[in-house]
Parts: C-alpha cells; sequence; structure tokens
C-alpha cells in the first residue's frame, strides 16, 4: 500500500499548502517513509479523509482523535511561533466580529448572531462552545438569538462574519495568524473581541497500517526538523517553531470539554 501526506487543515492559501508539501517531503526523506502528497481541498469533508486507510502524515484535529472518528495515530503536532501558545503545541479560537461593529466585548454580541464550523472540530465547535459555558445561567440558557452552524470550514466563518452574515464566530487562532499573513486583505475587516483558553494543537497522524516503525522515524524527523537546513526558510512562512511528540492521549482535554457542556445541557454554541 502508498500512503499519503496532506496538511489541508493549515493549508490556508495555495502558496501555504505548496509550503507545508514541502515541509512534508523533506520530513519523510528524513524519515525514509515514502508519501504522496495528496491534496484535498474543501469542501470535501476532512471526516472522509482522516478515515483513508492510507493515511501517512495527515493533519488531524485533536477533538475527533479523542472521539475515535478515525482509526489513527497521532505521530507530531506543530509548535506555532507565535506568543500565546508559550513554546507548546497548544492553540486555541479567536472570536471574531466586523471591525466596524459596535460590539468591544464577547458579552457585547449575546443576543445576536453566532456561527460555527462543524461539530467535529475543537476550535469551530467544541473550544467556543466550552468558553461560553461560563456565560450561562438558569435564566439566560441560550446566548444568541440566532445560531447558524455547519459552515464548515474556518474561512467560511471569516467571510460570514466580514460580510455582516453573523456577528460573531470562532477562528482557529494559529489559522488566523496564517491567513493573517499571507492574505491581510481578508482579515483587514475583522478584529477579536475574546479567545478561548489553550489546548492541545492539531496534529499529523497516521493510518496503524503504516506500521509503528516507520511511524517512530517520521515523528523522530519531527522533532529534529529544526535542526536541519532546509526548516528555518520554510518555518518562517509556516509560523511555526519546531513539532512536538504526540499521543492520543494528549487530546483527553477536549473530551473534558465536551463532557461539560453536555453536562449542563448544552449541545452547541449558541
Amino acid at each position: 500500500m502508498s500512503f499519503i501526506g496532506n496538511a489541508r487543515m493549515y493549508a490556508v492559501t495555495p502558496a501555504v499548502e505548496a509550503l507545508w508539501q514541502a515541509l512534508l517531503a523533506h520530513v519523510a526523506e528524513d524519515a525514509g517513509v515514502a508519501l504522496a502528497y495528496t491534496p484535498w481541498p474543501a469542501p470535501n469533508p476532512l471526516e472522509k479523509l482522516w478515515a483513508r486507510p492510507d493515511l501517512g502524515c495527515v493533519l488531524m484535529c485533536g477533538y475527533p482523535i479523542a472521539l475515535r472518528l478515525a482509526d489513527v495515530v497521532p505521530i507530531a503536532a506543530p509548535v506555532p511561533a507565535l506568543a500565546w501558545a508559550g513554546g507548546r503545541a497548544a492553540y486555541r479560537s479567536d472570536f471574531i466580529v466586523r471591525r466596524d461593529s459596535g460590539f468591544q466585548t464577547l458579552e457585547e454580541t449575546f443576543g445576536g448572531h453566532i456561527g460555527w464550523t462543524v461539530a467535529h472540530s475543537h476550535s469551530g465547535f467544541n473550544a467556543p462552545r466550552h468558553h461560553l459555558l461560563a456565560f450561562r445561567t438558569p435564566q439566560r440558557p441560550k446566548l444568541y438569538a440566532q445560531v447558524t452552524g455547519n459552515l464548515v470550514t474556518a474561512r467560511a466563518v471569516l467571510d460570514a462574519v466580514a460580510a455582516g452574515e453573523i456577528d460573531v464566530g470562532p477562528l482557529d487562532a494559529y489559522w488566523h495568524a496564517l491567513i493573517a499573513r499571507h492574505r491581510p486583505d481578508l482579515t483587514q475587516d475583522i478584529r477579536i473581541v475574546a479567545s478561548t483558553a489553550l489546548a492541545p494543537m492539531p496534529a499529523f497522524v497516521a493510518s496503524p497500517a503504516l506500521g509503528a516503525a516507520a511511524i517512530g522515524r517520521l515523528r523522530l524527523a519531527f522533532v529534529g526538523a529544526p535542526r536541519r537546513a532546509w526548516f528555518a526558510p520554510l518555518a518562517e512562512d509556516l509560523m511555526i517553531r519546531g513539532f512536538a511528540p504526540m499521543q492520543a492521549e494528549a487530546f483527553a482535554q477536549t473530551l473534558a470539554w465536551d463532557q461539560a457542556a453536555l453536562g449542563t445541557g448544552y449541545p452547541e454554541p449558541g
């Protein structure tokens, strides 16, 4: 069986996807693992990609890893070169609004219109839902008058806020940083009113069929990448410091956030 690589989750533009493709090619060469980079552009469902038996090195959100939506083995996760990440393989979600809106705080958006991506997303569903839990009361179990779900992608949330179709929505903060760097025209009309707590960063994963030895070599190659001559030029534009080895247990936090919301009768952000 041949195995594929893919970085759709953070391929915010075609040029950025080319950077990820180059990085994965270097990692695979260093690990002695043959990978064929296989594009999976939106709106192709990510859950169908993750279910493929030929995953060799594909980015996957930690929440569906924890939910066991697919039989995968985490390899390593990027460490964002962003101050809020604190040098860890961690990320958060930004609540964004239109720059010209009157909203100065997240609380001021309550009673308005929120959107979310897809129910298996941490950054676009689970994290914002957990953050909003703190604002719910028995007298106010629902925070928003309108909710638009299943926008699917972070780009769709960004576009919906910019167009005034929703008042507020969550963006993966690392995705947000990448799009702001590479397509600043898309983010010039939005701003952040709040951010969630940190959670484990999405990881590159493989199918068990790749084999423990090859997965181990890939993990070592990711961790050693910052010492390689090819890394720095790619890392600057990808806004990463390196990679951290990951195991499935690291994503248990996402399930705890899910259970906290469901246990209080809050099935979706809204």
